[in-house]
């Protein structure tokens, strides 16, 4: 008999909404790999949760009613939370956007979304992927200030694998796309890290945002 997959991912959802928080439990729930340590419906009660638990991502709602998701980011981030918070919103402005990626969030995804879409994107945060739907990411290049003193002219292939990272691809998927090795792909990204001094994929799309955006465009 085969052993049953740990439950490895903890998540916490925070949102307003406690119809829907407890219908995305019992989604997520049946899903062996995940593990729901706990939901709150205020920054007070979220912040509470991720104090006394690992977790490794937060589901977290944009609009919490007389707070936003950025005053929870915020504030988990000055108490020490490592672990990546996924915007799950139904929708958010231009400019709102662009605050959540500066303050490090790993990905934006629309409610009407489908349940595989929302596995999908879960899974991928937590391999290090960024998550960010057509729509958002198309809203941010445009509306994200390059700041062309700064910043160093991209290659052809940089411009392809940087697209690539913004559609969520994983470096097997881009390197099936480009048709070259899956190797070039990291090559690639550890010089696009280089190039912008981040370390993950996450800070590669806040800085190529507001420092390449023409160039991706």
């Amino acid at each position: 008999m085969e052993p049953q997959n740990p439950k490895s991912i903890r998540i916490v959802l925070v949102d307003d909404h406690e119809l829907f928080r407890e219908g995305l439990v019992r989604l997520l729930e049946v899903e062996p790999q995940f593990s729901i340590v706990g939901h709150a419906g205020t920054v007070e009660e979220g912040l509470a949760l991720i104090e006394v638990t690992p977790v490794d991502v937060i589901l977290l709602d944009f609009d919490l009613g007389a707070d936003k998701g950025s005053d929870f980011i915020r504030q988990a981030t000055e108490r020490g939370y490592k672990g990546k918070i996924l915007i799950l919103t139904a929708g958010v402005a231009d400019q709102d956007a662009v605050q959540l990626i500066r303050q490090g969030v790993v990905g934006i995804v629309l409610k009407h979304s489908s349940p595989a879409l929302l596995l999908q994107s879960i899974r991928m945060v937590v391999q290090g992927e960024v998550w960010l739907d057509q729509n958002s990411l198309r809203q941010l290049v445009n509306h994200t200030p390059a700041e062309a003193e700064s910043r160093r002219r991209l290659t052809d292939r940089d411009r392809q694998v940087m697209r690539g990272v913004f559609e969520g691809l994983a470096n097997k998927e881009i390197a099936e796309r480009l048709q070259i090795s899956e190797s070039s792909v990291k090559a690639s990204l550890q010089q696009l890290f280089d190039k912008t001094g981040v370390r993950t994929r996450s800070q590669l799309v806040r800085v190529a945002l507001e420092q390449y955006r023409e160039q991706l465009m």
